[in-house]
């Protein structure tokens, strides 16, 4: 009997360790997130090294940022709009305008007529339109457009919404 037994431990195949085959896989792992993080990052292949390689990085026009333009802004009180429609809804509105430097005190001077302006567009917009996502660009257009109108052409560049809260 003690043959039987010693037969049957011998013909049982020996289990083998899948402690490399782990270790290989932690390793691959680790080195593939370096190798991503290190091309990511640019310090494999990115703009940096390439005009590191060549010794010209400070003398590189792309690199050096533009100047910026001469801006300024003039910031609009605060608007709470009642909406006309069935329920009591309200819209707070705060916006600011981006001027060139030189006509900044121009159209602050002419501040009240640029809020009777938006003031009066906004209350005649439709309450389901404002509700729409898409129609913020829509309307941000809009009264651009009345606001270049009021303070001339040229003087606003742009309106930037800061706030626009429908309750």
């Amino acid at each position: 009997m003690a043959d039987a037994t010693t037969e049957a431990a011998d013909e049982a195949p020996k289990k083998k360790s899948k402690l490399p085959l782990l270790i290989g896989l932690v390793l691959m792992l680790l080195l593939g997130g370096g190798g991503f993080y290190a091309v990511y990052s640019g310090m494999i292949l990115g703009p940096a090294a390439e005009s590191d390689a060549h010794g010209d990085a400070a003398h590189d026009p792309e690199i050096v940022p533009d100047a910026l333009p001469e801006i300024g802004f003039v910031a609009l009180d605060p608007m709470l709009i009642s909406l006309a429609g069935n329920g009591a809804k309200h819209l707070r509105f705060v916006a600011q305008l981006e001027v060139p430097l030189a006509y900044e005190k121009d159209v602050a001077h002419l501040k009240p007529r640029v809020m009777d302006v938006l003031n009066g567009y906004l209350r005649a917009v439709d309450p389901a339109l404002l509700e729409d996502p898409s129609a913020l660009m829509r309307l941000r257009a809009q009264m651009l457009r009345r606001v270049q109108i009021v303070t001339g052409d040229g003087r606003v560049r742009d309106l930037l919404i800061v706030e626009f809260v429908l309750n």
